[in-house]
């Protein structure tokens, strides 16, 4: 017994496939709208105009021979500041901690010179998880800056 395919099969096949494809949709978009607040800088045109100079300040704090490089211990923040391999005590670092996903607000770190362990350590915890670092060390009139990723 054979049974014949009727307009009705075709409008419900139709139904249940479209239906499927805007039900993915519109779970895909939320996402998209509920992980990422969509701004990177504040104004884009100002911030094209200070490109050149961005570079030229990365380049120089290259060719000194500055090094930054981050770790997340027992919730704390932690940087290595080298000039040429040589630990250097007596820069002023603070840290901006930002969440990939903007899911958790910036938190503004504050670290201190820790002699025992030659590095630079946050008096501030932060929540496990990953977070995008950046960080600004002032030397005198040198302004130095740096980003990294950690996984606290």
């Amino acid at each position: 017994m054979t049974r014949t395919f009727t307009g009705r099969h075709m409008t419900m096949i139709l139904v249940a496939f479209f239906g499927v494809v805007i039900a993915v949709n519109v779970m895909m978009a939320r996402f998209a709208i509920s992980t990422f607040g969509g701004e990177v800088v504040e104004n884009s045109y100002v911030a094209s105009q200070h490109y050149d100079r961005w570079l030229a300040e990365a380049r120089a704090q290259v060719n000194a021979g500055w090094r930054a490089d981050t770790t997340g211990a027992a919730n704390r923040l932690s940087v290595s500041l080298t000039r040429r391999g040589v630990p250097a005590p007596d820069v002023r670092l603070t840290a901006t901690a930002r969440h990939p996903l903007g899911r958790l607000p910036d938190r503004v770190l504050t670290l201190h010179w820790d002699a025992a362990s030659a590095r630079y350590v946050a008096d501030q915890m932060l929540p496990s998880g990953r977070w995008l670092i950046e960080i600004i060390g002032l030397r005198g009139t040198q302004r130095l800056r740096f980003e990294d990723e950690v996984r606290i």
